[in-house]
């Protein structure tokens, strides 16, 4: 297992890790979760994560990384 060092302001790690205890799991699993959400290695069903990544997993299911393709989404969205 890597380890992996980031810059996140107090107040959001505080919350995070109240969300993440209140759930009986780690910030870093939660973290993991979401980075393999967004690099396509997530988990294959919905109900293997939390609920807020498994929201943005079907939110995000179509929309391409692309600046422009995602403003054309949103544009096309909230019409």
């Amino acid at each position: 297992m890597a380890k992996l060092t980031l810059n996140v302001d107090e107040g959001i790690v505080a919350r995070a890790k109240g969300y993440a205890s209140s759930r009986g799991t780690s910030v870093s699993r939660l973290v993991e979760q979401f980075l393999a959400l967004l690099s396509g290695a997530g988990a294959e069903e919905d109900d293997e994560l939390p609920p807020i990544l498994a929201r943005l997993r079907t939110d995000l299911k179509g929309v391409s990384a692309d600046p422009a393709k995602y403003l054309k989404y949103l544009e096309r969205k909230y019409r």
